[in-house]
């Protein structure tokens, strides 16, 4: 199964493609959307809907995951992060993707086992979960984390339907 995992941002919007066979999760690809801070909103945000896009029709993920907004320096800032993951959200139900939402605290307990863990630590367990060769940039790597989170969710929802079937 394959999982789009997405860090929204208004400047930079982190992706992070895996797959999982069983047991193993399988590095795809990861990256970012970057838009220009001195364009207008709208554009930004239009930058960052055709390049999500382009990812899902790339890399055709069956699910998508996508990191809750949590805080912000201030209103503004928060208003506009909600744009940029209502935008993402919107690419992933436009290609008709069940979109899963998780807390910064979900995704860092799920990949470090610690829910306040640093963004070091996370990049270093991404890294090392994943096999990769080298750390991943910022926030394609928490975007990856948020895909592992997912897909640890899925294994555990699945484990707690099946023992409730017995």
């Amino acid at each position: 199964m394959r999982i789009l995992g997405i860090d929204p941002g208004t400047r930079i919007t982190g992706y992070g493609v895996i797959d999982v066979e069983g047991n193993r999760l399988l590095h795809v690809d990861n990256g970012i959307v970057s838009t220009r801070s001195s364009d207008p909103l709208a554009n930004r945000l239009k930058t960052i809907y055709d390049g999500l896009q382009q990812v899902i029709e790339t890399y055709q993920p069956v699910e998508m995951s996508i990191e809750q907004v949590f805080l912000a320096k201030n209103p503004r800032s928060a208003l506009t992060l909600g744009h940029a993951r209502g935008t993402a959200m919107l690419a992933g139900v436009n290609a008709e993707l069940p979109v899963s939402e998780y807390s910064a605290l979900q995704v860092k307990s799920a990949v470090v086992g610690y829910g306040h863990a640093g963004k070091h630590q996370v990049q270093q367990m991404v890294k090392a979960l994943l096999n990769l060769p080298e750390i991943a940039q910022e926030d394609a790597a928490d975007a990856l984390a948020v895909a592992i989170c997912h897909a640890n969710s899925r294994t555990l929802n699945q484990a707690i339907v099946q023992s409730g079937r017995r």
